[in-house]
C-alpha cells in the first residue's frame, strides 16, 4: 500500500517493487543489475539470493523492465526462466559496464598489498589434466592463483554466466551475447584397440563395422556418446551394444584399453604418446574423421583482471601448436 507523502499524494513503498518508469525514460540502474543477475543465473530464485532480495522483489524488477522496454525478457520454465534474444542483446550490451561499476564498487583500487583474487577454471578433466595445467604451471611460479573445476560442458557455462568462473573449456560454443567463446583446438577421434586385439579384428573398413561384434567396448558412459558419435560419422549405422567396462573419465578408458579390456574411441591427443608407443594401434584411418571443436569461453565484457588475461594468452598461445 502506498504511503502520503506532505502533499498528501501516494508514493510507492521503498521495496524495489515501484512501477516501471515510462517508456523512453532512461533505465534504472537497479532494474539492469536485477536483470543481469537473474540472465546469468537463469533462476529468479538464484539472483534473488545473489542480490540479497527477495525473490517478488527480483520478479517484480524483471517485470518493471519488461514494461519499460516493451520487450520479454525472460520465459518463465517450471524450473528457472529462459532468456530471449532480446535479453542475449541487452546482456551484450550492458554486462561489461556493471562488471566493471562493481568492480570498483565493491572492492575499489586494490593496493599492492591487497590479496590477489585466484583464476577460476573450468572443463573437462581430461582436456584440463593433458592440456591446459602443463602449459599453465609456469604461472603457479609467476604468484597466479588457479583455482580448477571439472564437469560437463552445459554446467559450466552457466557457473560462467553466474560468475563462478573466470574462463571456460568447453565443447559446446554458448549462444548469445554474454559469452565470449574463441575456438581454441579441434578433437579428432579415433578407433583404438591393443595390438593384440587388432589381431583377431581382421580387415575393417567404413562400410562394415561387422568385425568388431566380438571386441568388447569401453565407454565414457554407459549410453556411449563418443562411441555412438563414431559408428554414426563413419559407419553410417547406428550402434547397439553393450559396453564392458564404463569409466567416467577418458583417462580412465584410455587405460583400461591399453590393459586389454577392448576397443574404444578416444580423442587424438589423449592417447598419442600410446600409438607412437605401439600400446594402441588405430583400427580404422577414415579420410574424414570425427572432429570436434573446443572453445575458451570468458565472460563479454568483464573487467581485466591481469591474472584472468594471462591464463588466456597462455592457452591460446599453446593451442597453437595443440
Amino acid at each position: 500500500m502506498a504511503h502520503q507523502n506532505a502533499d498528501g499524494k501516494g508514493v510507492p513503498p521503498d521495496d524495489g517493487t515501484a512501477a516501471a518508469p515510462p517508456p523512453g525514460a532512461p533505465l534504472d540502474l537497479g532494474l539492469l543489475r536485477t536483470f543481469l543477475a537473474v540472465y546469468r543465473a537463469r533462476s529468479l530464485t538464484t539472483a534473488a539470493r545473489t542480490l540479497r532480495v527477495s525473490q517478488p522483489t527480483v520478479t517484480a524488477q524483471v517485470r518493471a523492465l519488461e514494461q519499460q522496454l516493451d520487450r520479454q525478457l525472460f520465459e518463465r520454465l517450471p524450473r528457472g526462466v529462459a532468456a530471449t534474444s532480446v535479453a542475449d542483446e541487452l546482456a551484450g550490451r550492458i554486462a561489461g559496464p556493471l562488471d566493471a561499476l562493481a568492480e570498483v564498487a565493491h572492492r575499489g583500487h586494490p593496493g599492492p598489498d591487497a590479496p590477489q583474487e585466484p583464476v577460476h577454471l573450468a572443463g573437462p578433466a581430461e582436456m584440463l589434466s593433458v592440456r591446459a595445467l602443463p602449459v599453465l604451471a609456469p604461472l603457479a611460479a609467476g604468484g597466479v592463483l588457479l583455482r580448477v573445476t571439472t564437469g560437463l560442458a552445459e554446467d559450466l557455462l552457466e557457473g560462467l554466466h553466474g560468475g563462478r568462473f573466470d574462463l571456460v573449456l568447453s565443447a559446446v560454443r554458448p549462444r548469445g551475447r554474454s559469452l565470449a567463446a574463441v575456438p581454441l583446438m579441434d578433437e579428432e577421434f579415433v578407433l583404438v584397440t591393443t595390438p593384440e586385439w587388432a589381431a583377431g579384428v581382421g580387415p575393417l573398413t567404413c562400410d562394415d563395422p561387422g568385425p568388431l561384434r566380438e571386441v568388447p567396448l569401453v565407454a565414457y558412459a554407459e549410453d556411449l556418446p563418443i562411441l555412438r558419435r563414431y559408428w554414426r560419422h563413419v559407419f553410417r549405422t547406428r550402434l547397439s551394444a553393450r559396453p564392458a567396462v564404463v569409466v567416467p573419465d577418458l583417462r580412465g578408458v584410455l587405460a583400461a584399453v591399453v590393459a586389454g579390456a577392448g576397443a574404444t574411441v578416444l580423442p587424438r591427443y589423449l592417447c598419442e604418446a600410446e600409438l607412437a608407443s605401439g600400446a594402441l594401434v588405430e583400427l580404422l584411418t577414415p579420410e574424414d574423421p570425427p572432429i570436434n571443436t573446443g572453445f575458451l569461453v570468458g565472460r563479454a565484457g568483464a573487467p581485466a583482471r591481469a591474472p584472468v588475461t594471462a591464463v588466456r594468452e597462455r592457452l591460446l598461445a599453446a593451442a597453437r601448436d595443440w
